[in-house]
């Protein structure tokens, strides 16, 4: 059976929003908690969007999995490796552009690594990053998920699972091998990438899309192909929402108890945090087709996601590249010391449309004065302005697909 399933676009849209609502605030030094990840060990509902957005990937190959398997294998070796191929490209170009930058104070080509402003420090195109991870697991996941049958799929993920667990606690320093200072994929990325080439959001050379870490992120894939392909075949009935909810329960309370050993962790993706997300995001799927295929609730809200959903990586690349591009445009600003600096066009939205708006006034008293709040309303602004964009196209019937 084979039908369409709408809370399927919803789900990934829905994901797509959260996505940009995430990595857009208007300052990343006032950010409500929920929207901030967690520092190290744990999981905040900004901790789900990536995992949840590979299980989407993976929903989406279960219903086209059959034609696949209907054109050959020489078809589904050529759409594999040309779509990984093109999305890790697109990565990689997503992360060198707007190949142009400002060094002490002029416009110059963007190499592939430079010295900064200091010239002490070598840094360089980061080569991983999301859409380059998503490239890598949907490739290996759709190799076995197509060379393997489903049982043996099931031992393999379950297998890689131990091994990673295995890889981080043997190989990792003691006294914890699950820590920043102590994991051991650093190391291997920085021989195999480059130290110039890693993320350094965390002080130090820590790629949280690293080369080992992808290992785990593969499976969360074919959990999501495992989940699509059951709802595929059992069709829309009570018995296949009952099984997905309690499969996604038993999930997540199997990634908490294993989390009191092996902690639940986005960054190094442990084994852990793979099927807790994997339960939530079955569980949260499960609920979407009860209201949405059962109860038909197909309103305002669901439309709204579901415009993301027809263009998602479309939508993610703009939400990318065009703040990128626009930090090209430098307006003189003075900052709250009194420098001189410069910003550009959505610098400038925030501090004069957005961050005043943290004081809420009532009565002409100030009630609150909190930052986070311009921070959330300019994230929320941004959403706004690229969901226009992902309706327009979506009334327009345009769709952009790799």
């Amino acid at each position: 059976m084979n039908e369409r399933y709408y809370s399927l676009d919803v789900f990934r849209g829905a994901t797509v929003a959260l996505m940009i609502l995430v990595n857009n605030p208007g300052s990343w030094e006032h950010i409500f908690p929920p929207l901030d990840h967690s520092p190290w060990n744990g999981c905040t509902p900004t901790d789900l969007v990536f995992p949840f957005f590979l299980f989407a990937v993976g929903n989406a190959f279960a219903f086209v999995m059959p034609k696949m398997e209907q054109k050959g294998s020489a078809y589904f070796l050529k759409k594999i490796v040309k779509r990984s191929i093109i999305i890790f490209l697109i990565g990689i170009l997503l992360q060198w552009s707007p190949f142009l930058m400002y060094q002490n104070g002029h416009l110059v080509g963007k190499p592939w690594t430079w010295f900064t402003d200091d010239d002490d420090v070598v840094t360089g195109v980061r080569i991983l990053g999301v859409l380059q991870r998503i490239a890598l697991c949907y490739f290996f996941a759709a190799l076995i998920i197509y060379y393997f049958k489903p049982k043996v799929t099931a031992i393999i993920c379950i297998g890689l699972l131990l091994l990673y667990w295995w890889m981080c606690y043997t190989f990792g320093t003691k006294p914890d091998p699950y820590s920043l200072q102590h994991y051991f994929g650093i190391p291997i990325d920085k021989l195999i990438l480059g130290e110039a080439h890693m993320y350094k959001g965390e002080g130090v050379a820590f790629d949280p899309e690293g080369i080992c870490s992808t290992l785990t992120a593969i499976i969360q894939v074919i959990f999501g192909y495992f989940a699509g392909r059951y709802i595929r075949t059992k069709g829309k009935n009570f018995e296949m929402l009952s099984q997905l909810f309690i499969a996604g329960i038993l999930l997540m309370f199997a990634g908490y108890c294993w989390d009191m050993i092996y902690p639940i962790n986005k960054k190094i993706w442990t084994s852990s945090y793979t099927i807790y997300t994997t339960g939530l995001a079955m569980v949260t799927l499960g609920i979407l087709i009860y209201f949405i295929e059962f109860k038909n609730a197909k309103n305002v809200w669901s439309k709204f996601f579901n415009a993301f959903g027809r263009n998602p990586l479309f939508i993610f690349i703009l939400s990318g590249f065009l703040p990128r591009v626009l930090r090209l445009i430098r307006i003189p600003f003075i900052d709250e010391y009194g420098d001189k600096t410069f910003i550009n066009p959505f610098e400038w939205f925030y501090e004069y449309v957005c961050k005043p708006l943290s004081n809420i006034h009532f009565n002409k008293w100030i009630i609150t004065s909190d930052l986070r709040i311009g921070s959330l309303i300019y994230a929320l602004c941004l959403i706004t302005f690229y969901w226009s964009i992902a309706y327009w196209m979506d009334k327009r019937k345009v769709y952009i697909k790799v």
